[in-house]
C-alpha cells in the first residue's frame, strides 16, 4: 500500500505524535522522515504525548535548569510551545503548498480548563500569540462550555482543532459554534478548523457491554459501532457543509471544518490493525494516527477508495441494533468525554509534577 492512496481518497495524514527527539532526529521515525517518506502533513499533540515526550527526555534538560526558579506552568509551556513551533516550521512548506489545508500543528489549551470558556479563550489566544505560526491549531474540547470558546475563537482569526467529540449530537453542535465564528471572523478565508471525532473508545465501551450480552445479535455487532457512528458523522458533515447557510459563507471564502478521526489505534489484537484508518476513508477528513498505526497501514494497509458515504444505511442498521440490546450510544459518548476531560487533565497534572521534580533535582 502507498501512502498516496490514501490522500487519494480525501483523507490527510496526521500523525498524533511529537517530542523533540522526533523533531530534530534523522531516523525514519523521526518527523522530517515521516514527512518525507510517510507522507505525514501535520500532527497533533495532546497532554499524554507531551506528558511522553517530555518525562526523562534529556533533551529538555537544559531548558527545565535555565527556568530552575520558574513557576512549573510557565516552564511547561515554554517545552511545549517552543516544540510545537519548531514543528510548525517543519510543515512550513506542506502548508504553502496546499493554501493552509495540511500543514497544520495542534497544541491544547490547558485541559483543565475544560468546563471554563473564558479560560479556554484567553489562553487559546495566549498560545496563539505565543507560538506565532500560521499553521498553529488551537485544540479547544466539544464540552458544552468549550462550543462558545470555538466561536469566539474562529472569529477572532484563530484556526481551532476541536477535540474529544464522541456524539453526532455533539459534532453538529461544534460545527454549529465554527459557522458562528465563521460568520462574525473579519476575514474567514484565514480561518481553518477541524472537528476530532473519537474512534477507537467507543468500540471498547460498547463491545464490552455486547461480550457481557452474550447473544447472538450482540456478537453481531461487536467492533461496528466506533465506525458506524463515524459514518453518520460524516453524514452530517455533508449535510451541514452543503446548506445554503454555509453557502453564503463560502462566498466570503470560508473554508469547511473537516471531521479528524482520532483515536485510531486499533484496542483490541481481534481486530485489524488498520480498520480506523481504511475504514474512514473519505474526501475532506483527516486521519491522525500514532506511529504504530501509521506503520500497519504503510506495510500491510487495503485502501480501498471511499468506505464511508455508501455504508450510511448500514451505520444506521448498527445504531438500530444497538438500541433494540438496549445499549445507549447517547449514554456512552456522554461517560466517554466525561472520562477523556478527566484523563487529559490528569496527565497534565503528572507533567506538571515531572517537571517540578526535574527543576528540584
Amino acid at each position: 500500500m502507498s501512502v498516496k492512496d490514501v490522500a487519494l481518497g480525501g483523507t490527510s495524514i496526521w500523525l498524533d505524535d511529537l517530542s523533540r527527539a522526533k523533531i530534530s532526529g534523522s531516523d525514519k521515525h523521526s518527523l522530517p522522515a515521516r514527512i518525507s517518506e510517510s507522507g505525514v502533513v501535520g500532527v497533533t499533540t495532546n497532554p499524554s504525548i507531551f506528558g511522553a515526550a517530555i518525562a526523562g527526555a534529556q533533551e529538555y534538560d537544559a531548558d527545565i535548569a535555565a527556568m530552575k526558579n520558574a513557576p512549573v506552568d510557565e516552564v511547561v509551556k515554554k517545552l511545549t510551545t517552543d516544540d510545537v513551533r519548531a514543528a510548525c516550521d517543519l510543515f512550513k512548506q506542506i502548508y504553502s503548498s496546499t493554501k493552509g489545508v495540511d500543514g497544520r500543528v495542534s497544541i491544547e489549551v490547558d485541559p483543565r480548563l475544560a468546563h471554563d470558556t473564558e479560560g479556554t479563550i484567553a489562553q487559546g489566544k495566549e498560545l496563539w500569540s505565543i507560538i506565532d505560526r500560521p499553521n498553529l491549531m488551537i485544540k479547544v474540547p466539544a464540552t458544552i462550555e468549550g462550543l462558545p470558546a470555538i466561536t469566539a475563537l474562529i472569529a477572532a482569526g484563530i484556526s481551532v482543532n476541536v477535540t474529544l467529540i464522541f456524539s453526532v449530537k455533539r459534532y453538529g453542535a461544534v460545527i454549529d459554534a465554527y459557522i458562528a465564528g465563521i460568520e462574525a471572523a473579519t476575514n474567514p478565508a484565514h480561518v481553518h478548523s477541524v472537528a476530532s471525532f473519537f474512534i477507537s473508545r467507543i468500540d471498547t465501551a460498547v463491545d464490552a457491554l455486547l461480550k457481557k450480552d452474550g447473544s447472538q445479535a450482540a456478537h453481531a455487532l461487536l467492533g461496528k459501532a466506533a465506525i458506524a457512528n463515524a459514518h453518520l458523522a460524516y453524514q452530517l458533515f455533508e449535510e451541514k457543509f452543503s446548506s445554503a447557510k454555509w453557502a453564503v459563507q463560502v462566498e466570503r471564502g470560508a473554508h469547511k471544518q473537516r471531521p479528524l478521526w482520532a483515536s485510531t489505534g486499533v484496542k483490541d489484537p481481534a481486530y485489524d490493525d488498520t480498520r480506523y484508518v481504511v475504514e474512514l476513508i473519505a474526501p475532506d477528513t483527516v486521519n491522525t494516527m500514532p506511529q504504530s498505526t501509521l506503520d500497519a497501514v504503510i506495510d500491510h494497509g487495503q485502501i480501498r477508495g471511499n468506505t464511508i458515504t455508501s455504508n450510511y444505511p448500514a451505520a444506521i442498521e448498527v445504531l438500530k441494533g444497538l438500541s433494540a440490546l438496549n445499549i445507549s450510544v447517547d449514554a456512552i459518548t456522554t461517560e466517554l468525554e466525561i472520562d477523556g476531560v478527566k484523563k487529559f487533565a490528569q496527565a497534565w497534572t503528572e507533567l506538571l509534577e515531572n517537571v517540578k521534580a526535574a527543576q528540584q533535582g
